[in-house]
């Protein structure tokens, strides 16, 4: 073990600073959101405004499974430090952006950061802490999330409204600053030093495959299906020449032992699922409170609020569970919760009640916090400092390519199912969105649109179902009695 005794002390602060690492990556993409309008109408050229995010989520993305690896071989402390590094000299760059191509270039820098910061943070974490501790802390980073999806876009509009728009990439620099400070001065890891051989053809064949499928999938709409398809197909040989040469280096960056094992392969095939589910619920549930039930937006808005409020709660719950009987029983009950919270989702109607929408999303947040912290302790659990890096990093970047791999889909399917129900090629979504348009209708219309949204969402629903079933069905794979001592 890396840490000895004497590092005690420290461990609330360096908690603090991993958490504070993990803090700022996460609600870096909510406040420029918010912001986004006022930054475009200053430098101009609209036809770059995906890009500023596309560009972060993808170097990040890419070199998250990576970053974790290197951690592993170096130490914690290192990574994350030319992690923050990065990210900050990223950010102050963005605010000095002169053009929307300037903003993209310092935005990868900022990726390049950010990759580093969330899963070497989020391993740290479970390096300190140890049995009921880690689940426990592990619950209050599934707050770090909550916390980052509320106070984004409040202070993302503030800023851009009352202040100038670089303050929007400045506003982390302060906390960045303090989470390095901290690592610098109390985290002392005793690394044996030896000679390593860095898997750069791994990382490269890695880096090209997963960031050809994760552009092929958010650019699906500007690069038209058939280039995204390709373009897909290509990275997706690429990864699988990657897992091929994996299998022949000595220090892979991805180490096949990792693939084989059931825990953490669970973990991985669950976060994918989910991932793709929260897509799912969080784009596709509003639209039906708002488009088929005829709620305003704050309506709707709270729902999604409700989901995210119990997550935290699920997470802690998922500690008490693993350590009072098994990792299994817990990750059931995540299946459970999630299934019941899906089906009640499905049995939604014109005219459901609010509190019914409410129920299902917060039998869903429970059931999502339960999974996560579950197999987030059990994969750290069981994996051993010498690969926790990699085992946490892999976790996390399944759970990022769910959720573009759910954009994506959710997406076509719900222009599908209403070209089925409609045969045309208009989008009335938007008209059944806005009060305004809602009320110019003639009724026949309305009605008519309201079935054809009613049941396009619904076939989303439905896939949801399937996805909490693949969480309840993997949570049955796990061992029985193995869990937190």
């Amino acid at each position: 073990m890396p840490y000895d005794s004497a590092q005690a002390p420290n461990r609330l602060l360096i908690f603090i600073a991993a958490l504070a690492s993990v803090f700022v990556t996460a609600i870096e993409s909510t406040i420029v959101a918010t912001a986004m309008p006022t930054i475009v109408g200053e430098l101009g050229d609209f036809a770059l405004l995906s890009w500023v995010f596309t560009a972060y989520l993808l170097t990040q993305v890419v070199t998250v499974p990576i970053y974790g690896r290197l951690s592993d071989l170096y130490g914690r402390k290192p990574i994350l430090l030319i992690g923050i590094g990065l990210f900050l000299a990223g950010s102050i760059l963005c605010g000095f952006a002169w053009s929307m191509a300037s903003l993209v270039v310092f935005r990868v820098v900022q990726g390049l950061g950010a990759g580093a910061l969330m899963p070497v943070g989020r391993t740290l974490i479970g390096d300190i802490y140890h049995g009921a501790e880690r689940a426990r802390m592990q619950g209050y980073v599934s707050s770090v999330f909550v916390a980052a999806a509320l106070l984004g876009p409040v202070v993302g509009g503030f800023l851009a409204t009352h202040t100038i728009w670089p303050l929007v990439f400045w506003v982390n620099v302060p906390l960045a600053i303090l989470a390095g400070g901290i690592l610098l001065w109390g985290l002392h890891e005793h690394i044996e030093r030896h000679q390593h051989r860095i898997d750069w053809g791994g990382a490269a064949l890695l880096g090209l495959g997963s960031g050809g499928l994760m552009f092929a999938l958010a650019e699906v709409s500007s690069l038209g299906a058939a280039t995204a398809a390709a373009i897909g197909i290509a990275a997706i040989l690429v990864l699988t020449a990657f897992a091929f040469y994996e299998r022949t280096v000595p220090e892979p960056i991805w180490p096949p032992s990792l693939w084989r094992d059931r825990m953490a392969s669970c973990g991985n095939l669950v976060s994918v699922s989910i991932g793709c589910a929260m897509m799912g619920i969080a784009a596709y549930l509003p639209v039906y409170m708002q488009g088929v039930m005829g709620n305003t937006a704050i309506v709707s808005g709270t729902t999604i609020m409700a989901m995210s409020a119990t997550s935290p709660i699920g997470a802690v719950f998922a500690g008490r569970i693993m350590l009072r009987t098994s990792y299994r029983t817990s990750a059931v009950c995540g299946g459970a919760m999630f299934i019941l919270g899906t089906v009640m989702m499905t049995m939604l109607t014109p005219t459901s009640a609010v509190a019914w929408a409410m129920a299902s999303g917060l039998c869903m947040g429970l059931g999502i916090g339960l999974s996560n912290n579950t197999y987030m302790v059990a994969v750290q659990t069981e994996s051993g400092w010498a690969q926790r890096g990699v085992a946490t990093s892999a976790f996390i970047f399944s759970r990022i390519l769910g959720q573009s791999i759910g954009t994506a889909a959710f997406g076509g399917i719900l222009n599908a199912g209403l070209s089925h129900y409609l045969g045309s090629s208009d989008d009335p979504v938007p008209k059944l969105l806005s009060p305004e348009l809602r009320r110019t209708l003639a009724p026949d219309v309305l009605a008519n649109l309201v079935q054809a949204l009613d049941g396009a969402v619904h076939t989303v629903f439905w896939i949801l179902v399937g996805f909490s079933v693949i969480v309840m069905a993997t949570g049955l794979l796990l061992r029985r009695g193995h869990g937190l001592r």
